[in-house]
């Protein structure tokens, strides 16, 4: 069994054991991941670019928290809608592949819609 496998039935028997099940809807799930995201984005608020590479030394407790928190969010959320998120996740690389060429974006932050003249 793959380890995200393994990470989701292990949420799985996390919200079982504690009758949350009746609460992890999908738009539950989606608006709690949406606000641990911007738990996570609090710790960079206010740093410029060079001071957020700093973040992770002045709080690497909170940051490796918030961080998990995303993750098992989206796990749960994945795991509840029945996507295989690895799966979906080498799917959408591919789809950036195409939508990305490297002789159009190497080195640019445009849009992949902005891209094509």
């Amino acid at each position: 069994m793959d380890e995200i496998k393994r990470l989701q039935e292990i949420l799985a028997q996390f919200a079982l054991e504690r009758d949350w099940d009746q609460f992890h809807s999908p738009k539950n799930l989606a608006m709690a991941l949406s606000i641990e995201a911007s738990e996570l984005m609090e710790l960079f608020l206010w740093k410029t670019e060079e001071e957020s590479f700093q973040v992770r030394s002045e709080n690497e407790g909170p940051l490796k928290e918030e961080l998990a928190d995303v993750f098992l969010y989206l796990l749960r959320l994945a795991s509840i809608l029945e996507i295989d998120l690895l799966q979906a996740s080498l799917e959408k690389i591919k789809i950036n592949r195409e939508r990305y060429p490297i002789n159009l974006s190497k080195g640019n932050n445009k849009k992949h819609s902005q891209l094509r003249l």
